[in-house]
């Protein structure tokens, strides 16, 4: 196992993220992308906390490293939403951070670490409900498929 880079940790981060948001924007709200963005911000803070004996997302999640790690903004155009080219990016990401992991981690901890990221797509879409206000659904139609696309892509 070897130690990451700033630029590995950024990746680590980020592709959770990415995932969180491209969860968010396949069904936006005035109200429900707020809320989103909180489920995934709060996701992120208890990484480090709810996987106490990951070596990938203590690295990555731990305050100190949050702390110092700078994600630049994506840009997110209304027709990559349309399209479906930003889920495809995020999964694209996702699948090349985790090869980049192969020779950096356990096994167990990759598929924690692929966990983990489900796991703040799952929650981007409980968060608020789908349409407008977020007064639909809790898990919309497209934040159904975008998970179940993830999932697959993450082999879980």
């Amino acid at each position: 196992m070897s130690s990451y880079t700033a630029e590995d940790i950024k990746a680590i981060v980020s592709a959770p993220m990415n995932v969180g948001m491209a969860v968010a924007l396949v069904d936006m709200g005035i109200i429900s992308t707020a809320i989103e963005a909180a489920a995934i911000t709060k996701a992120i803070a208890g990484a480090a906390q709810k996987y106490p004996n990951n070596a990938i997302i203590q690295t990555a999640f731990s305050s100190e490293s949050l702390k110092t790690t700078k994600i630049e903004k994506p840009d997110v155009k209304a027709e990559d939403i349309k399209s479906g080219a930003y889920v495809n990016a995020a999964i694209a990401e996702v699948n090349a951070v985790v090869t980049m992991l192969q020779d950096k981690a356990s096994a167990n901890d990759i598929t924690e670490y692929k966990q983990f990221i489900y796991d703040c797509g799952d929650a981007v879409a409980n968060a608020a409900g789908s349409g407008l206000f977020g007064s639909g659904a809790k898990v919309s139609e497209a934040e159904a498929q975008t998970l179940a696309r993830l999932k697959a892509a993450l082999e879980l």
